[in-house]
């Protein structure tokens, strides 16, 4: 059982075909540094549309972010600078194969919380799908 005792704000913004989409969550879970890496777990709900899902965020200083998706409709999206990297992506109608190039990470944590924003691109088929934010707010309460 995780310890619920963080307040995460989570802030998602996608353009897709010059329309902008985006969604705020504010959730309870947990937050924990091991080494020099800052684990961020939450359960997602029903405004995400992965209701049933845990998903945890690996923050690695700033050259590295990767999001773990459990439950119903799992993921993994790592977001490297300088590199690209091909992640399969569950929809909840099916799979895709996504590319993934980090477009800048930004992490301004410590021990009692901070934040995160990461932008990245997604491509499918080579071809530019969608450009993404994602700012993760994390503070004790």
């Amino acid at each position: 059982m995780m310890k619920e005792d963080y307040l995460i704000r989570i802030e998602g913004r996608q353009e897709q075909d010059g329309e902008e989409n985006a969604i705020s969550l504010v959730t309870r879970g947990s937050f924990v540094q091991k080494g020099a890496n800052y684990y961020i777990t939450y359960k997602e709900t029903e405004a995400t549309g992965f209701i049933g899902c845990t998903t945890t965020v690996k923050i690695e200083g700033e050259d590295r972010v990767t999001m773990l998706r459990h439950g119903p409709a799992p993921s993994q999206l790592v977001i490297e600078k300088g590199r690209r990297n091909v992640c399969l992506y569950e929809t909840g109608h099916g799979s895709l194969s996504l590319g993934i190039s980090a477009d800048g990470i930004k992490a301004r944590l410590g021990s009692g919380g901070g934040e995160v924003e990461f932008c990245y691109l997604l491509d499918m088929n080579a071809a530019c799908f969608s450009k993404n934010t994602v700012k993760i707010t994390v503070r004790e309460g």
